[in-house]
C-alpha cells in the first residue's frame, strides 16, 4: 500500500512489515483538515478497508511537532457558501466513517494540537497515544457551528456523557494527561519517544493472526452498540469465523511445539 498509494496531503510509509503509518501532511497550515485531506483520507481508509492485503496494524499521526491536526481548514472555509459548505462537510462524515469502520486497527500517535475535527479524527481511531504536549479541544460552538464529524458520538462514548458535555458545550482545550485520565488517551509520553511507543504496539498487533484481530476488533465496536445478548451473539458469530482458518491451526501447532507462530491471514 504504501508503494502504492500516493496523496497530496498524506504521506504513507512502512517503516516495519505489515505496519504502515499514515501521517496527515500539510505542515504549513498546522495540518489543517481541507477538502483534499477529507478526500484523502477517505481514499485511504476505504481502500484498507476493501482490500488489506498484507496491512496488520495503521499509525495515524500528524507531520511536524507541533500539531496532530488544527482542525477544519478555516481558510479555505472563508467565504464559502452554504452550499459548498454542506458539500465539503459530506466529505468529512465519509472520512470519519471510513476510520471507523478500517478493519484493520488504528493507532492515533498524537504529535501536537488535535483540534475540532482534528480532536473528532482521533476519537475514531481505535486507541491513542499522545506526546505530553498534546493538546485537545473541540472548539466548533465558538464558531457558530458543533462538532459534526463524529465528535458528540465518539467523545460521549470514550469520556462519558457528562464530561463530553462539558468539554463540548464550553470549546475548552484540555491537556493530554487529563485526556489520558478521562480514558481518551491510552498512554502518554514523551514527545521523542511518541512513535516508537505506537510502534512497538503496532508490531505486537501486527504478529497476531490478522483475522483474529479483524474479527475481535469489529465484535468489540459493534458489541458496544447492542444489548449484551445481542454482543454475545455477535461475538460468538464473530469466533466461529476462527475455526476453520489455517492461523487457528497454525496457533495451536506452534504452541505445542513451543516455537512462535507464522501467521498467514488465512
Amino acid at each position: 500500500m504504501a508503494a502504492m498509494m500516493e496523496f497530496e496531503t498524506l504521506r504513507l510509509s512502512e517503516p516495519q512489515e505489515h505496519v504502515v503509518v499514515v501521517q496527515l501532511h500539510r505542515p504549513d497550515r498546522s495540518n489543517a483538515l481541507n477538502t483534499q485531506m477529507g478526500r484523502d483520507l477517505v481514499r485511504c481508509f476505504e481502500d484498507v478497508a476493501l482490500d488489506p492485503a498484507d496491512i496488520r496494524c495503521l499509525v495515524l499521526t500528524g507531520a511536524g511537532d507541533k500539531a496532530f491536526c488544527a482542525g477544519g481548514d478555516l481558510k479555505e472555509r472563508k467565504g464559502m457558501t452554504d452550499e459548498a459548505w454542506t458539500r465539503q462537510h459530506v466529505i468529512f462524515e465519509r472520512m470519519v466513517r471510513a476510520i471507523l469502520d478500517c478493519p484493520v486497527p488504528v493507532i492515533g500517535a498524537v504529535n501536537g494540537a488535535a483540534y475540532g475535527g482534528g480532536c473528532e479524527i482521533t476519537a475514531a481511531c481505535d486507541f491513542l497515544y499522545a506526546a505530553e504536549t498534546a493538546r485537545f479541544a473541540l472548539t466548533e460552538v465558538t464558531l457558530g457551528i458543533m462538532p459534526g464529524a463524529g465528535g458528540t458520538q465518539t467523545l460521549a462514548r470514550a469520556l462519558g456523557e457528562r464530561r463530553a458535555k462539558e468539554l463540548i458545550l464550553t470549546g475548552r482545550p484540555f491537556s493530554a494527561a487529563e485526556a489520558a485520565g478521562w480514558g481518551l488517551v491510552n498512554q502518554v509520553v514523551p514527545a521523542a519517544g511518541l512513535m516508537d511507543a505506537a510502534l512497538a504496539t503496532a508490531a505486537v498487533i501486527a504478529r497476531n493472526a490478522p483475522i483474529s484481530v479483524r474479527q475481535a476488533k469489529q465484535s468489540i465496536h459493534r458489541g458496544l452498540q447492542l444489548s449484551l445478548r445481542d454482543g454475545l451473539a455477535f461475538e460468538i458469530e464473530a469466533y466461529n469465523r476462527m475455526v476453520p482458518t489455517e492461523d487457528r491451526h497454525e496457533g495451536v501447532l506452534a504452541f505445542n511445539e513451543k516455537r512462535s507462530p507464522a501467521f498467514k491471514g488465512r
